[in-house]
Parts: C-alpha cells; structure tokens; sequence
C-alpha cells in the first residue's frame, strides 16, 4: 500500500447536509473514519453542499458499499414478497451454505436479481415421538416457551449467519446483491416446496452432500424431494462444491429424449446462462414408452441437433445415445471419459405420487450417483 494513500483525504461524494451526515453514519458503521467539509470554504454559512472525504485508502471498499448501500443500510435490507425476480437459498447455516451462496450471488448480478436466504427448522414437540394420533394436540405452558427458544434460537442464528454473509459482501469475497432472510418452522422439503409455490423465483440453488454420503443422509433426499415438486429451476451444488460453474468456457452434460421439451428446455438453460460459451454433450435418453417399443427416432435426434446448431451458436453440440435402463450408469462412465463442469436435465411433474416412488425422475436419480452440479429445468 501507498503510504500517502494511508493519510490522503479524498472526496467521495457530495450531498446536502442530510444526506451527508446519513452516508457518514452507513460509512463509519462499518469501519471508515469519514469528515465533512463544507463545499464553500470562503462562505461556510452558505449552503452549497458538503464533501464527504475519506482515505484514499478506503476508497475501493468505500465504493463497494456505495453501490450497494442497500444490502449494508439495516439488517432489514429485505425485497418485497411480491417480487418474483429473485434466487431462493436454502440454508443451514454451515461454510457450505457460504459456498452455495457465493455461487447463488454470482448468478444473481447477471440477472439483476435478490437473494431470499431460506432457513426452516422443525419443533420436536410436534414431530416424532411428540406427535398425538387425536383431534386435538396439547402442549403445557413449558412446551410452549421451549418451542418460542427454538424459533428465537433460528432466527438469531440467521442474524448472526446474515451478519458474516455482508461481511463477506463487503470484502468483495461474495458478490454483493440484495438478499433477505427468512426463517420458517416446518420439514425442509415442504417448506421449500410452499414457499416457492407461493412466491415463485427465477431459481433455486441448494446443496447436496457428496454421492458417497447421500444413502446416509436427509439432505440428499431434501434435494430429489424438491427436484420432483418444483415446477421453477433447481441448480444442486454437491459439497464439495465447484465454483466454476458460471464462467464461459464450460462442458455441458445434457439429457434430451428427441422431442419439443428439449428445445423449451434449451431456451432455459440459455437464459439462465447468457454469457455462457460451452461445449454441450446431447445425452439422448428416449422416453420410456419409446424405449420399450424399441423405437429409435433417428430422425427426430437429428433434426433436433440441427436446430440446436443453427439457433444456439454460443453452444456446440456432439451427442451420445444411451437407453433409459442406463441413463445413470452412463454417465459414471462419461464422467471418466470427459470432465463435465454442469448437467442439465429436462424434468417433467410426475403427479401421481406411486409413479414417483416406483418409477422415480431421471434428475432423482442422478442427483444420488454423479457428484457434479446439475440443473433441472421443469418442462
């Protein structure tokens, strides 16, 4: 560092007396010694407008939390609930919540969109061995104020989480967008199923554990139970979590079945990533009734990669057919083959819930054997 840039005043904006004093208090609450100077020094009673000067020094982080003086002004930095224009983060509170969050702001700076930090936690005094088989459920006065601890317990931990997240904004470390937080009682997957269907966001970014600890644990099936309702597009991170998956430059894993979803599907995929160059691999997997019919649609996979070649020129396509009994163990061997940095899977709504237990998505599927982020886009 300059040493003359650790003593030199400069002046970082001008504003009425007001606005002055309000940018001092936003500055010096977080850390930068700020003075005042009056525009008119030969006439200081005459109101011509007040510098705010800082140290040099100070300037780039001074910047920062100018621009985005909304993230910085109050903890309450919140969007409204009726703005749909954001990326829902399901959060645990962990480094890898920071991670996936990090990944969620990259994305939502080129969409000029908010983040919506989401938090739930479930009572045990209504759940498990707490749960009554009557019409009605008592609780005693005890209960009671151990469940309002849980709930204060989750909301000051997601203080306390939002806090080190503009922390970490301020520093440049995360891209610094608006986000708000929300802290809801209920099963996580529910939860982040209800709140989506009542706000729909652009997407949802969340994480997943490796695919060696999935078997044994709830947050794998969080992430395929959330992959199955959602009717919005889910981009799972599996920890440890790639942090390249935005930049051009990329290897696109794609599962089609040679229809017209594949191409609203590509439509998604390329407005979620506007700025993407990638290579993309056409993984064709025919749909299960073609698949026990036997039906090859040659033709149809051609004219599809054609259409792909000709309107998607940021993109280039090669394809790999497969069948739908082996689309998973596919792409283990693929993986081997090639370093793939995204999957994108088409995913269609299956309503009946026996379909989805016996005959379960082909994104539920891989998102418990390929330890690469994957992208369902509903169609």
């Amino acid at each position: 560092m300059n040493p003359e840039s650790a003593t030199r005043l400069i002046t970082v904006a001008i504003h009425t007396y007001d606005k002055a004093v309000a940018l001092r208090s936003l500055l010096e609450s977080e850390g930068i010694k700020v003075t005042l100077q009056n525009v008119n020094l030969e006439h200081p009673t005459v109101s011509s407008g007040i510098r705010v000067r800082i140290l040099e020094s100070d300037l780039p982080l001074a910047l920062r939390i100018i621009e985005n003086h909304e993230i910085f002004v109050s903890p309450e930095n919140l969007t409204d609930k009726s703005d749909t224009h954001y990326i829902l983060v399901p959060v645990d509170f962990s480094e890898f919540s920071s991670t996936i969050i990090k990944v969620a702001a990259a994305f939502a700076s080129v969409h000029k969109a908010s983040l919506i930090l989401l938090h739930s936690f479930i009572d045990p005094y209504i759940s498990g061995e707490g749960l009554q088989l009557t019409d009605s459920l008592t609780y005693d006065i005890i209960d009671a104020d151990a469940r309002h601890q849980i709930s204060d317990s989750a909301k000051k931990s997601m203080d306390e989480f939002a806090r080190c997240i503009r922390e970490k904004m301020k520093s440049g470390e995360i891209q610094a967008v608006k986000f708000k937080t929300e802290v809801i009682e209920g099963v996580p997957e529910d939860t982040i199923g209800a709140y989506a269907k009542a706000h729909p966001p652009l997407m949802t970014i969340m994480g997943t554990r490796g695919a060696d600890q999935k078997g044994k644990d709830m947050i794998g099936s969080v992430a395929a139970e959330v992959l199955d309702s959602a009717r919005h597009p889910v981009l799972s991170i599996p920890q440890p979590a790639p942090l390249g998956i935005h930049p051009s430059g990329k290897n696109i894993l794609f599962f089609c079945s040679a229809d017209q979803d594949d191409i609203l599907a590509m439509d998604t995929l390329l407005r979620l990533f506007p700025e993407t160059k990638a290579s993309v691999t056409l993984v064709v997997v025919p749909s299960r009734r073609r698949w026990l019919s036997k039906e090859r649609p040659q033709s149809a996979i051609e004219a599809l990669t054609d259409y792909f070649r000709k309107n998607y020129g940021r993109f280039e396509f090669n394809i790999v057919q497969t069948d739908t009994n082996h689309a998973v163990y596919d792409v283990t061997q693929l993986e081997s083959l090639h370093r793939y940095d995204l999957i994108v899977v088409p995913n269609k709504k299956k309503l009946n819930v026996l379909g989805r237990i016996f005959h379960p998505s082909l994104a539920h599927r891989l998102i418990f054997s390929a330890d690469i982020p994957m992208l369902m886009l509903p169609v």
